[in-house]
């Protein structure tokens, strides 16, 4: 590794701007699906897995995915209910008449007494510390920062899933995979981590946030022997963005009359943003996971841009690896960041 020079980053920010007009045009065009995985292809047998958000989304496509290619699959999932919450049910009705590894543990990842039961209850069917942490469960509220009231409800109950309840999972998992020498962390982010959109910046912010703390656990970890990996997709269409617009519903009644006239063309976009159409496949996630999950280790990539047009953000995504290089490839932490890099 070397320091960034001027040259470098002057190529650097040519590649981020020309992949940003490419990001502009895919947002008004439609986009090809990545080529499908063969089924079967990637053999997960005896990997232990615990998913948190697996009622739908990306949580319920990996779980079963993971389940079909051979992973003993703990999907998590808030409310169950006693059990009797259709989600889990159906997913049950999956695994047993596909004879798949899959079961369902009760996890708020806001709740920390309910993610001690539920982690060790998932350490329990995996007879020991799980081979991977699949951090999925978010939830996205749009509208101008202005009109979410940080002291109350929108802001901090973003912060609290999409970032802290990502961080207690992680706690509650790591000292059996330390313990161990071997384990992975999976983040699911998204491209909003690390460009933003008007109206979805508080969402963004979680995703930032995210991106910056589970870097730095991946330093932290690798001579533990423990990978990260944050995974992130582009625009897909899952239940995140319809619950999303129930949120925003919530945003604009609480909002006083004055912010609303002022605002009313940010909100306007803000729904258009909820109901716009995507050709993207969200199997593309669940692919990529399984793809971390089978890599060796140590070798797995710190990050994995998801999406039929990934150029904007490797190319951001490339300018941050080359700042911590410089930062980091030289004295104390030169191994700590040769081992997540390599």
């Amino acid at each position: 590794n070397r320091p960034m020079a001027d040259t470098d980053f002057n190529q650097s920010r040519r590649a981020i701007l020309g992949g940003a007009a490419v990001l502009a045009a895919a947002g008004t065009a439609p986009v090809r699906a990545l080529s499908q995985e063969t089924p079967g292809k990637t053999d997960l047998s005896g990997a232990s897995v615990l998913i948190t958000g697996s009622s739908s989304g990306f949580g319920r496509l990996t779980a079963l995915h993971l389940a079909r290619a051979g992973a003993n699959v703990i999907a998590s999932m808030r409310n169950l209910n006693n059990g009797k919450r259709p989600e889990a049910q159906e997913l049950r009705d999956i695994a047993s008449a596909e004879k798949l590894k899959l079961q369902v543990v009760e996890i708020d990842v806001t709740k920390p007494a309910e993610i001690s039961s539920g982690v060790s209850a998932a350490q329990d069917i995996a007879n020991g510390a799980l081979d991977v942490l699949v951090n999925n469960a978010g939830i996205g509220v749009a509208g101008p920062i202005e009109m979410h009231d940080f002291d109350e409800e929108s802001a901090y109950k973003q912060f609290d899933v999409n970032l802290f309840g990502y961080h207690r999972m992680a706690r509650a998992v790591l000292p059996a995979m330390r313990a161990r020498g071997a384990g992975l962390l999976v983040q699911v982010s998204s491209q909003l981590g690390r460009f933003v959109i008007p109206n979805i910046g508080a969402y963004s912010a979680t995703k930032f946030a995210l991106e910056a703390m589970f870097e730095t656990m991946a330093y932290e970890l690798a001579p533990m022997g423990v990978d990260v990996s944050i995974v992130q997709p582009g625009g897909y269409p899952t239940k995140i963005w319809d619950n999303g617009v129930r949120y925003l519903a919530a945003l604009m009644e609480d909002a006083d009359e004055e912010r609303k006239a002022a605002y009313g063309a940010h909100l306007e976009m803000a729904r258009g943003f909820f109901s716009g159409s995507s050709d993207t496949d969200p199997m593309d996630v669940p692919r990529a996971i399984a793809e971390l999950i089978a890599a060796p280790k140590g070798k797995r990539p710190l990050r994995r841009p998801v999406h039929p047009n990934t150029q904007g953000v490797d190319a951001v995504n490339g300018v941050s690896a080359q700042v911590q290089a410089a930062v980091l490839g030289r004295g104390a932490y030169a191994r700590w960041h040769a081992a997540v890099t390599q």
